[in-house]
């Protein structure tokens, strides 16, 4: 297709700006074997409103109460991306994009780019949006980057049916992403947080997940 790029990879564009500020010698990336995506995404079933239910912290939503996307498919196979983040007191902050597929990808890299600042921001050829995981009737997906640095769980509706969290969470730690990290309590709606409490973890030898 922010395809569209989890919204929030939209604005993970900023993260460009700040690569070197945690030391003028940078530690060498620890590497990572080759990230699987889907097969294929279909821009025009991918695009509309997608909520964030989890993510891993990143500092450009640090503020966000919790966030959604719109993707909107164009005619150039271009996606138009807007990112919404909600924060405390009732504030809004918003940032608009575009998303350019990554040839030979199926649609399911996107290199996603924003206006403003965030322009000056270099994306990598292979793209910043790697969609990794997707319900084939397009009700939730799962969206991070190469780098395990940036990862987010995205639904149609606020809520994600429990099951289905347990089964991507299980996925993006076989994945390499650190799940410990991740932000389900903070960016989704209570439901998550009030089922995780009376449900058990995943098997930590889940079934290989196929979306």
């Amino acid at each position: 297709m922010k395809l569209p790029s989890l919204l929030l990879l939209l604005l993970s564009g900023v993260s460009g700006f700040l690569p070197s500020c945690r030391s003028l010698s940078p530690t060498p990336a620890v590497p990572h074997p080759p990230l699987p995506t889907v097969a294929k995404v279909d821009p025009a079933k991918y695009a509309g409103t997608w909520y964030e239910v989890s993510r891993l912290p990143n500092f450009f939503q640090k503020s966000c109460v919790r966030s959604m996307a719109e993707y909107t498919a164009l005619p150039d196979g271009t996606v138009q991306v807007r990112n919404t983040c909600y924060k405390a007191k009732g504030r809004i902050s918003s940032v608009t994009g575009t998303a350019t597929p990554v040839e030979g990808s199926g649609n399911a890299r996107l290199k996603v780019k924003f206006g403003g600042l965030a322009s000056l921001a270099p994306v990598p050829e292979e793209g910043n949006y790697w969609v990794i995981a997707l319900d084939p009737q397009y009700r939730w997906a799962m969206v991070g980057t190469p780098d395990r640095k940036f990862l987010w769980m995205l639904a149609r509706q606020p809520q994600l049916p429990y099951p289905v969290y347990l089964q991507l969470k299980a996925q993006a730690k076989s994945l390499g992403f650190d799940i410990t990290r991740l932000l389900p309590e903070a960016s989704s709606p209570p439901g998550l947080a009030a089922l995780r409490k009376n449900k058990p973890e995943p098997d930590p030898s889940p079934k290989p997940f196929t979306p």
